[in-house]
């Protein structure tokens, strides 16, 4: 199984979360020039800003790009925190009455986060000097899926204050003048950073949590998604090869318990992540990892109540041990595909190279799962004959002859 390991890991080294492909961030608009620019992480977007330090007053633009010409799409700003509740956003949208670009303020409060209460439009609460916004080739170009927009603003910011949070996002559809709900990817729910104004650099948390992300990524997919089905296979076919003895049991627990330990340390980067993480929820991918992870748990704890093979409870354990173990792999590896959906990794070079390890695991259980009926009707047809006395009547008659 080591090339299949192998071929997992270059894979996935190779898995990044979806980066932004946009061209260079720029600092120069039809309206005015800006001091700085910085391509922001996710949607193909950038932003450009001058920031005056002696008044606290920030000019800023945002590019971004819409994905659906009846979308929207909006950018603000977060007082507190890098997340969506309670940010102060100019959304821009085909007005429903004209089809003309408008730009409206919003403040995402926390009813909305939850779909309990449709996205109204309101006045911000901060100092808002001016906005606007325009579609590239001018207030007259036509809203459509990948149109290019500006949306221009300028805030009077808290003195001495240089460090703000970036929120923005895209939709689909806008019900009236209500932006209804932007897709879920990982690269919708990325859209924060943080971004200090004087020296033009992003927070490190960015990076931090793509990095998590990758070990996250990494060692599940090997914990979860091969090494816990390669210890079944194991397990299922090598411990009918009498001349291995009891090899074929220390290299199942041992391959089974590398396996726990590895995931055990990716399911707690997954905890870690979604502590960095609080406006980011993947309820499937999540429930499955916690339920992957108690049946692992279950399982490695029932080798500490393993009865013996004389013991009349035994039958009922290895109807247990089987029955949890083989709903534990199946967990796993349909969380290792949700796992790349989430990311963005759904048509990725790492899933493909994870589908050939699965399915090279999957060929070799089918090759001796054939090779194990194989045996199984040979030597039924041999007892057979044993019992009709067809293979041993020969064997006799020549000892007798010798004697």
């Amino acid at each position: 199984m080591l090339p299949l390991l192998l071929l997992l890991l270059f894979s996935l080294l190779s898995f990044h979360p979806p980066a932004a492909v946009s061209a260079r961030c720029t600092t120069i608009t039809t309206a005015k020039t800006f001091q700085k620019c910085m391509t922001l992480p996710s949607q193909q977007a950038s932003i450009a800003w001058t920031f005056h330090p002696h008044n606290a007053t920030l000019e800023i633009v945002f590019f971004g790009t819409f994905i659906s010409p009846s979308g929207w799409v909006g950018w603000g700003i977060n007082p507190s925190s890098p997340e969506m509740t309670w940010t102060r956003a100019l959304i821009a949208f085909p007005d429903p009455n004209s089809g003309r670009l408008v730009l409206l303020p919003y403040i995402l409060d926390p009813t909305v986060k939850l779909q309990k209460n449709s996205l109204v439009s309101s006045p911000l609460d901060i100092n808002l000097l001016t906005s606007s916004a325009t579609l590239y080739g001018g207030r007259l170009a036509t809203i459509h899926d990948g149109a290019d927009i500006q949306i221009h603003a300028t805030l009077k910011l808290v003195p001495n204050k240089t460090k703000i949070h970036h929120v923005w996002n895209r939709g689909l559809y806008v019900q009236g003048y209500s932006p209804t709900i932007h897709p879920t990817t990982v690269n919708d729910l990325s859209s924060v950073t943080t971004i200090d104004l004087l020296s033009g650099t992003e927070s490190t948390k960015h990076s931090n949590i793509q990095t998590l992300k990758l070990a996250h990524g990494i060692i599940n997919g090997i914990a979860w998604g091969i090494l816990l089905p390669v210890g079944v296979v194991i397990s299922r076919y090598l411990r009918h090869i009498q001349s291995l003895g009891p090899a074929w049991f220390y290299a199942h627990a041992g391959v089974q318990l590398s396996a726990f330990f590895l995931g055990t340390a990716g399911f707690s980067i997954g905890l870690r992540l979604g502590d960095l993480s609080p406006g980011v929820v993947y309820g499937l991918h999540r429930k499955l990892g916690f339920a992957a992870f108690c049946l692992a748990s279950l399982q490695t704890l029932a080798l500490l109540f393993r009865p013996k093979t004389t013991n009349k409870y035994r039958k009922y354990w290895k109807s247990y041990h089987h029955f949890v173990g083989y709903t534990c792999v199946v967990m796993g590896v349909v969380n290792v595909f949700q796992g790349f959906e989430v990311m963005g990794e759904g048509r990725s070079y790492a899933k493909l190279g994870y589908c050939l390890c699965l399915s090279t695991l999957i060929g070799v259980c089918v090759a001796l799962e054939v090779n194990s009926w194989v045996v199984f009707c040979r030597k039924a047809k041999e007892d057979k004959l044993r019992r009709e006395g067809v293979l041993g009547t020969p064997v006799k008659q020549i000892g007798s002859s010798h004697n």
